[in-house]
């Protein structure tokens, strides 16, 4: 059975977002007008409460439950003096101007306090906007008020009374991540069982494992303890995190290696191959998170691995040991125990009695480290400038372009810039809204005409733009601009009795002033360059790297708690989704001379990120023997690892000059001829410090290239 939808967390909240605007319309429309009002003076209102209920579902970002009701209620407070702004200053333009310019600015410069404060701003913003074309007269302002509150209401309905129940998610993007697995496992078996796998078959296999990792960390951002609490009462969010996370490595290894032991002919051994097969097959069928305990869920996984941990002994003890593949044998089993482990302390837990539940608190308050007061401007308050030096120009761009509609430059920029930091990334979000709006234009100015006059139809298809601009939002921006210009022309042909070419021909040319305006403010205020906003992110990850890997090669000499590293190890992919993300626009300049070198750098830092994952697997590794000598050989690769990192993080702020960089040779050599061979010692040490040496290799390396000396 096939996974569902990995879009499906899109798909709900566009769905919301829909599902919001057309009850705020369509109740606020059949109110008023059984209140006596005619159909055009309702149809204002309902607008403006259909993006009231629109804007509660996707603007609202606050952490907790309870911070995200309150901002939802004060929305509609905010909404209301938006319009009661653009309704006082109706008749001055100039006073207009200066308080969008003011609401753009805000906008930006309190997020420094929380998020909140630009989701208010931002309806502000949006209403004032509306209120500013319309020219609201007084005494129309109760029906508009009217229309917010009901619009708030459904979105407070929607995001926190029907579709509240994110326990349910939980469960079935759990289920959606086992599906997947399930699936993955089938083909691992498929590729085993057969003498060579089709190229065909290896891409699929590729896609399948790229998939699961991106169904783990959907599932990890979905883990909370009262949802955890209420689905597997006993259990622990980090034991269902490690559980998620041991997992997918579980498979990623599998397949990495099963195409190294073909390529090895390693496979050829019948004994070895049914043993994979028999592995992988029980880890397939095993039912950890079910809640009717089966004792014998788990046993047959338990004989397999036992018996694949047999014939490694064996292979170790023959005189003609196999070279160059018995570790990827090693890892398997490694990794297939530490599922294993993980599963039957899951149903440990789930069958725990309870009056015998033992708590204990998960979470350990950090002190936090005195830090040297930053004197320079914090990011929120340069991008504020930026948007106001922004605002500024598009509205005297927008009076010279669109004296009837001015604001939709500013409007433009503002969206331009919002999300954005590196001039890089401003550029591409103009360039993709720039061509999205040519071709929503050209699309919606054809099917506005071909649907003009039939209301019903033309509704339904503004609906179906709303749903899919904030579906595809996430995939393709160019999408998502595409069919807010779609929207854009049927509104226009809906509301003005007919749409005109040269009326979203200037909306098309608006969008592009706009974009054009962000991009060249961006190039002169505060600019940010895109190199130096992969360096931040590069930093950002290795600021989380250096005590995930310290801390692991601490718990080898002493108890560190490093129950907490899965989760870290999810933080670690979506920081190096962050790099990826920030570097495309240098990515997609073959002939820029940073080109070669980001793609370097997203090389070694996607192996570092590999390396990194599979720490995770031996963090729970207890009773390791070794002499007494050894100790300080560990405090030096701390030492090492993290001075490594800080001069690498300084070398990539251009800072570190005539800095050296540690090999880790002679404590990997000390630790190799003092520490007891497998047989005997119940844990073997060298196999879990293998990639701690390629994390230092692979740092070095890069500190190599960057002008770093090297010290052995």
């Amino acid at each position: 059975m096939l996974a569902s939808d990995p879009g499906l967390i899109r798909f709900q909240k566009a769905g919301r977002a829909t599902l919001s605007l057309m009850a705020s319309v369509f109740t606020t429309l059949f109110l008023l007008q059984l209140a006596g009002t005619d159909a055009a003076g309702a149809l204002t209102p309902a607008i403006v409460s259909g993006m009231a209920g629109m804007l509660g579902i996707m603007i609202v970002m606050d952490d907790s439950k309870k911070d995200k009701m309150l901002t939802t209620g004060l929305l509609g407070f905010s909404a209301m003096a938006g319009v009661s702004i653009g309704s006082l200053l109706a008749e001055s333009t100039i006073f207009t101007d200066i308080s969008m310019v003011l609401l753009i600015f805000l906008s930006f410069y309190l997020t420094r306090f929380g998020v909140r404060y630009f989701s208010l701003c931002m309806i502000t913003f949006m209403t004032l906007y509306f209120s500013s074309i319309l020219q609201l007269s007084g005494s129309q302002l109760p029906s508009f008020y009217f229309g917010i509150w009901i619009g708030v209401a459904y979105a407070f309905l929607f995001n926190f009374i029907l579709f509240q129940d994110t326990a349910k998610n939980l469960k079935r993007s759990i289920r959606s991540f086992h599906f997947q697995s399930n699936f993955t496992f089938n083909l691992l078996i498929e590729g085993m069982q057969e003498e060579s796998m089709t190229a065909h078959q290896r891409e699929e296999l590729r896609r399948n494992v790229l998939k699961l990792r991106d169904y783990a960390v959907m599932v990890s951002e979905y883990i909370n303890e009262d949802d955890v609490q209420k689905l597997w009462p006993g259990l622990t969010p980090s034991q269902l995190r490690l559980y998620i996370f041991d997992t997918g490595m579980l498979i990623e290894t599998l397949t990495d290696s099963i195409r190294s032991l073909k390529k090895a002919n390693a496979l050829d051994i019948e004994e070895l191959r049914n043993l994979l097969v028999w592995v992988t097959r029980s880890l397939r069928d095993a039912e950890v998170l079910a809640h009717q305990y089966e004792e014998q869920n788990l046993r047959e996984a338990e004989l397999a691995v036992q018996a694949l941990r047999l014939l490694i002994m064996d292979l170790f003890n023959r005189e003609d040991k196999p070279a160059g593949w018995l570790y990827l044998i090693r890892r398997i089993e490694s990794l297939a125990n530490h599922v294993i482990e993980g599963g039957i302390t899951i149903q440990q837990a789930l069958h725990k009695i309870k009056d015998n539940e033992i708590k204990a608190s998960e979470d350990t308050p950090e002190e936090d480290e005195p830090s040297e007061e930053d004197k320079s401007l914090k990011p929120s308050t340069k991008k504020a400038f930026q948007a106001l030096t922004a605002a500024i120009i598009s509205i005297i761009a927008g009076q010279i372009l669109s004296p009837d509609q001015p604001y939709w430059v500013l409007l433009t920029a503002f969206i331009v810039l919002l999300g954005t930091e590196s001039i890089g990334r401003i550029y591409t979000k103009g360039f993709q809204r720039s061509v999205g709006t040519i071709i929503g234009a050209v699309i919606g100015f054809t099917l506005a005409r071909v649907v003009s006059g039939h209301s019903v139809l033309e509704i339904t298809l503004i609906f179906a733009a709303v749903f899919f601009s904030f579906y595809l939002f996430e995939v393709s921006y160019t999408l998502m601009s595409m069919f807010i210009t779609m929207l854009v022309a049927f509104m226009y042909d809906l509301l003005l009795g007919g749409i005109s070419f040269s009326l979203i021909s200037a909306r098309v040319i608006d969008t592009i002033a706009g974009a054009g305006i962000a991009f060249g403010v961006s190039l002169f205020i505060f600019p940010k360059k895109t190199k130096d906003k992969v360096a931040d992110t590069i930093n950002d990850y290795l600021q989380e790297l250096k005590p995930y890997v310290t801390e692991y090669v601490r718990s080898f000499r002493e108890d560190v708690n490093v129950k907490e590293l899965s989760g870290k190890g999810f933080l670690l992919d979506q920081k190096l989704k962050t790099i990826n993300v920030e570097a495309q626009s240098l990515i997609k300049k073959p002939g820029s001379p940073r080109h070669a070198d980001i793609n370097r750098w997203i090389t070694l830092f996607s192996a570092i990120n590999y390396y990194a994952r599979h720490l995770v697997a031996s963090s729970y590794r207890k009773g390791f023997d070794y002499p007494d000598e050894l100790v300080d050989v560990f405090i030096r690769i701390e030492e090492k690892l993290e001075l490594n990192i800080e001069t690498l993080m300084d070398l990539i702020k251009e800072s570190g000059d005539g800095t050296l960089v540690y090999s880790l040779d002679r404590e990997r050599e000390q630790i190799e001829r003092m520490a007891p061979p497998r047989q005997q010692s119940q844990r073997d040490l060298i196999h879990h410090l293998y990639f701690v040496w390629r994390i230092n290799k692979a740092i070095v390396e890069l500190a190599e290239e960057l002008g770093a000396g090297k010290e052995q």
